[in-house]
């Protein structure tokens, strides 16, 4: 997960126009591709306590649990509709050895985890712990599996022990471990971050690599493959383009991975403590990710002009610096509803790019970096929902949704800071104060994202229909009186979603009070 870019001293301003009236226009008539649920994916590593007091406790632990997976966690996490998992990383995986993890637990080894703290690890999640959980949840798995340092053997038994329901020595071996019918594995990543934790390789060498791993990597008993190839950091587009070229139309899709982050070479900055120019500059630096989505569609667009090669955003999200007094090897940071606005402007913008986007898991589900969920690091079985945990399950009814044609007029702030130039011609960023997003429902019901950025000012905003049927309107509201609030075991609601009532209908038009610091959610129906 750790990245390389060339980054130079953050010297940010901003100016903020004068707030005006701001238009959308929503075309129903041209409704898009569908929105892939899996744009709405979680990253679960072997990190911190995302997985040992996180996901799982253990059956025999006095926090209430269901086979061992913490119970108000599994709950929290089959409220949100969690559509993938991704498992077991990032930079982990690339040292992660399957059969450490299999068999009774308390004969497994344990490990080191020498890419997060130097944490021992048990063994005691493995192959069966996740593959259960993500069938009792309802969820896709996303398998990442080593390249870095296995071999070619140990990634095929892998994918036998999984998914061969025939007379074959792995299918023989997990039904010795209790489990006699085989699981259905859809995606397969082959390899993370080749670039750098997953082995400091060259393009070249591992799009070689993937080419020969990806060979015996098979289909059994009907379960097929969806191929993942590590993909690039960030702007990388060289990257995209030698996979194009050596591996093709081999692979399903390709992964890029880009974080909101100030700088990989020195403090980030607290996620809690933090000011009005550090706000604005999160944000800009937050919709870079449309120029790098677009970047790379354009490269991929050379060798698969008809988009049948995905593109995975499977790691986004912030990183700041970790809370005071934990190990800064674990990467539990808190999550205020500046957070919630990165994934609120990232979401749409995965929207907008759903013909060539089709999975994406921010990084991460539980106690690590921009997470769901937060839970006690003394083992006292408390949890809270993050401000980005409501803003995914408000945007849950876009998943599968078509999406819309939006055209949004609104001013803008100007961002400007030296880390943006690698992304631009110069070093100003746009950053409008309202970010939309459209989709239509199988229903006919049109959804629609509304977010001001503006901390100081409310944003009147005229909605423009082509559908005279739509009458009715509903909807929540995220905010909170400050932007760097956020919520503790203590004090578990400061930022939770409320009715929204701001919206009203009128001739076939929207017209909706934006509050500032918001983002609101609507639903746009036929139906009483």
């Amino acid at each position: 997960m750790k990245h390389f870019i060339t980054a130079l001293a953050a010297m940010a301003f901003f100016t903020v126009a004068d707030a005006q009236d701001a238009t959308v226009s929503i075309n129903t008539r041209q409704p898009r591709e569908k929105i892939s649920k899996e744009i709405y994916g979680q990253f679960a590593e072997h990190l911190g306590s995302c997985i040992y007091g996180g996901l799982w406790v253990g059956p025999e632990s006095k926090i209430p649990n269901i086979e061992g997976y913490r119970k108000d966690v599994f709950n929290a996490l089959k409220e949100l509709g969690v559509p993938v998992l991704r498992w077991p990383g990032g930079c982990f995986a690339d040292e992660y050895h399957w059969m450490d993890g299999i068999g009774p637990r308390e004969q497994r080894p344990t490990m080191s985890n020498n890419n997060w703290g130097g944490t021992v690890e048990d063994n005691s999640f493995g192959t069966h712990e996740f593959l259960n959980l993500c069938e009792l949840l309802g969820c896709e798995p996303y398998i990442s599996a080593n390249i870095g340092s296995g071999s070619v053997e140990e990634m095929q038994r892998w994918v036998e022990y999984m998914t061969s329901d025939g007379d074959t020595p792995m299918a023989r071996m997990r039904r010795q471990n209790g489990r006699e019918k085989a699981w259905k594995v859809k995606y397969f990543g082959i390899g993370n971050e080749a670039w750098g934790c997953g082995g400091n390789m060259r393009p070249e060498y591992y799009s070689d690599l993937f080419r020969r791993y990806a060979t015996y990597c098979r289909n059994y008993d009907g379960n097929e493959l969806y191929k993942v190839a590590s993909g690039a950091s960030d702007s990388d587009i060289k990257w995209t383009q030698v996979l194009m070229d050596v591996i093709g139309h081999r692979m399903n899709a390709c992964s890029v991975h880009f974080y909101t982050v100030t700088t990989w070479n020195g403090p980030k900055g607290q996620a809690t403590v933090f000011d009005n120019e550090d706000f604005y500059w999160t944000l800009a630096r937050s919709i870079k990710m449309d120029d790098i989505i677009a970047a790379h569609d354009s490269v991929m667009n050379v060798k698969d002009p008809n988009k049948k090669i995905a593109l995975f955003v499977d790691e986004w999200g912030t990183w700041w610096d970790v809370e005071p007094g934990t190990n800064p090897g674990h990467l539990y940071q808190q999550n205020t509803l500046r957070d919630a606005f990165v994934a609120a402007l990232t979401l749409n913008i995965f929207h907008k790019h759903t013909d060539r986007v089709k999975m994406a898991n921010i990084a991460q589900v539980v106690n690590v970096l921009q997470s769901m969920i937060l839970t006690d690091q003394k083992g006292e079985g408390h949890l809270v929902l993050t401000p980005t945990y409501h803003l995914f399950r408000m945007y849950r009814p876009f998943q599968e949704a078509q999406a819309l044609p939006v055209d949004v007029k609104c001013k803008a702030i100007t961002v400007r800071d030296e880390y943006t130039k690698p992304y631009a011609d110069d070093n100003k960023t746009s950053l409008p104060l309202v970010s939309c997003s459209a989709a239509r429902k199988s229903d006919g019901t049109v959804v629609l994202s509304l977010v001001n950025v503006s901390i100081d000012n409310d944003q009147e905003v005229d909605v423009a229909l082509d559908d005279n049927t739509l009458r009715n309107v509903k909807g929540e509201i995220l905010t909170a009186k400050k932007i760097d609030d956020y919520n503790d075991f203590s004090h578990p609601a400061t930022v939770a979603p409320q009715e929204f009532k701001g919206a009203k209908m009128a001739k076939g038009s929207l017209k909706v009070k934006l509050p500032k610091k918001s983002i609101v959610v609507l639903e746009i129906s036929a139906k009483g």
